[in-house]
């Protein structure tokens, strides 16, 4: 079944690169405002990717139009712009049924201070870990986000607030500070870490804060970054929080996360390599509180290794052939507190490879396999028992085609 299925992402791969050879456009038009060669005052852009995946273990296939995103900026003036993005999740979204999302990804004014530095202001995307902020799907390889960025470090992790982006004259360094909303413990959730506890820009509670900052050091082709994260999780009233055990006040009970990261590229080569931690130290009070199993540590880091196979070809039209293989080792329950209850399957490894064919930049064909190895199946987490479930597999692959694009 996986030869046949490889076999015809070749055959369609030939088929593309027939029709999409062509110079293109580098940029997309986000790109175009931002450093502010846009022609025009009002841009119009967005991103999307489908995929087909055939989950091996399950013996089940399936489509998805995983995201469509419509971004629309607006200059005012060369000290004022607008950045917004709708995303729309699995295609539509359908009253009463589980599924699809639609929702603002971003939604920020951006005030240039001067060359070096400016201001964001609303729902925005802080500078933390590689996808966060370059999570266009036709930049990565894979058909799926890497995991660690998915569930340890939330991406495309949004909130509102302020921050300030910055380099300086005479080093190779950029920096940033945001000051956002904080999370919501009450929503954390088992399997997910800190995922669910996002506000996203809706109804985000004010009573407790985040702050969020980086530091980017930049040579040539190499790049290293460190970010962190501290916020609250508690943005209930001071005399609620009383009653649940929980402490309030701007960083009440708080989650702190550290990153840091490496790009770097020479001669169609490139390696990206990742490393990420969760703190949150009050996890068993908002255990006590919510009953949601929340831990006391996650962790996550990848290593991706590619080379372009067309990068010494010097093809006219900026064609890639991208082979890549990525290592993905993360535990969403790393320690947990004394009421919390292990969950095996939380600690996975992934290995993820495949080819990214890009007939112009801003169109890309992808290919993976993602082999996935996890801990045991923890008995006493299944509370209703299926009596048709299949016993649970330690091992998986997935097989995934598809599409991806950006304007």
């Amino acid at each position: 079944m996986q030869t046949k299925i490889f076999t015809l992402s070749i055959g369609f791969l030939l088929v593309a690169g027939a029709l999409f050879a062509q110079k293109t456009n580098p940029v997309t038009s986000e790109d175009s405002l931002n450093t502010g060669i846009s022609k025009s005052s009002t841009t119009i852009g967005g991103y999307g990717n489908a995929f087909y995946q055939r989950n091996n273990n399950l013996g089940t296939s399936k489509l998805d139009l995983e995201r469509f995103v419509l971004f629309t900026g607006h200059k005012f003036n060369d000290k004022i712009s607008v950045f917004s993005e709708l995303e729309v999740e699995d295609a539509k979204v359908t009253g009463g049924e589980s599924g699809g999302e639609v929702a603002i990804e971003q939604a920020y004014l951006k005030f240039n201070l001067n060359a070096n530095q400016y201001i964001v202001a609303g729902l925005f995307i802080p500078r933390l870990g590689i996808l966060n902020e370059n999570h266009l799907p036709n930049t990565f390889n894979g058909n799926e986000r890497n995991y660690v960025e998915t569930f340890i470090l939330p991406s495309t992790w949004r909130e509102l607030g302020i921050g300030l982006y910055g380099s300086l004259n005479n080093l190779p360094l950029n920096y940033s500070v945001g000051l956002v909303n904080g999370l919501s413990s009450a929503t954390f959730d088992h399997g997910t870490g800190i995922r669910d506890g996002r506000f996203e820009g809706r109804n985000a509670s004010g009573n407790n804060l985040a702050v969020t900052a980086s530091l980017q050091y930049y040579q040539g082709n190499f790049k290293a970054q460190v970010a962190g994260y501290y916020g609250g999780t508690t943005g209930v009233s001071k005399r609620k929080a009383d009653s649940l055990g929980l402490n309030s006040g701007i960083f009440g009970t708080p989650v702190a996360i550290g990153e840091g990261d490496i790009q770097y590229s020479r001669s169609g080569f490139s390696l990206k390599a990742l490393g990420a931690i969760v703190s949150i130290p009050d996890a068993a009070q908002i255990n006590a509180a919510y009953a949601n199993n929340t831990p006391k540590t996650e962790y996550g880091a990848y290593l991706e290794l590619a080379y372009d196979l067309l990068y010494r070809s010097k093809n006219a039209h900026g064609q890639q052939f991208i082979v890549f293989a990525r290592d993905e080792k993360f535990d969403i329950n790393a320690s947990i507190p004394s009421n919390g209850i292990t969950d095996g399957t939380l600690d996975q490894n992934h290995v993820v490879a495949g080819f990214t064919y890009l007939p112009m930049r801003n169109v890309a064909i992808k290919a993976d396999m993602r082999i996935i190895h996890t801990g045991a199946q923890n008995p006493n987490l299944i509370v209703n028992p299926n009596p048709v479930a299949l016993p649970y597999q330690e091992d998986n692959n997935l097989v995934n085609l598809g599409l991806a694009f950006s304007f």
